[in-house]
């Protein structure tokens, strides 16, 4: 049953969610040039909403880490940035790169991540504007292409455990053993809070 069902939407959860990636790696960037992108972007309505959307976060930034070292990625992030046409086309490119071989709550992570360091690429090359751009372009790749797929896979609460999964294999990549049992203790918290959470919700 997707979050529709329990009082939480799936739509706004995942529009939430994108906003949080972007504004969480734009809290990287130098710059003092970075636009407010609260007026872009629908706002959660309960607390679990927001529960589940700072959760989402932290397990798409450790599976992200894993994406800034793929070179063909950052290429491909670059290549945004840099490209004189349409940036709508070459963002476009890059997100049917992400899910060519279908879509996976990984894949949806990965994506969202990527928005993340293209705004973040954007702002460095003095375009703060084109972070509201990609913002909504972001959003509206969500809703047009992934937000039936969710729906048709349980909603958000459903990704938790894909997501944990990820986020561990993305872990034991690390070199840091201590680093890579924290963030295990930390996905493996998000989980069981969810569980629960959705447990004491059917009582």
């Amino acid at each position: 049953m997707a979050c529709e069902g329990n009082g939480m939407s799936d739509a706004r959860i995942g529009e939430a969610l994108i906003k949080e990636v972007i504004e969480e790696e734009l809290r990287d960037a130098s710059s003092e040039d970075v636009p407010p992108l609260t007026p872009l972007a629908v706002e959660v309505k309960t607390e679990q909403e927001q529960k589940i959307v700072t959760q989402l976060g932290k397990m798409i930034r450790v599976i992200g880490d894993r994406v800034r070292d793929d070179k063909e990625f950052q290429d491909a992030i670059d290549g945004v940035a840099c490209f004189s046409g349409s940036k709508w086309d070459r963002f476009k490119e890059v997100a049917d790169k992400v899910f060519e071989h279908g879509i996976t709550w990984e894949r949806i992570a990965v994506l969202f991540y990527v928005a993340g360091k293209l705004a973040v690429r954007m702002v460095e090359a003095h375009l703060p504007q084109s972070v509201r751009e990609i913002l909504m372009w972001t959003v509206d790749f969500f809703r047009n292409n992934l937000l039936a797929w969710i729906r048709e896979h349980g909603g958000w609460i459903n990704s938790f455990s894909d997501l944990a999964v990820a986020s561990m294999q993305s872990v034991s990549s690390l070199s840091s053993h201590s680093y890579g049992l924290a963030l295990i203790f930390v996905a493996g918290l998000a989980l069981g809070s969810v569980i629960t959470w959705r447990l004491t919700r059917q009582l």
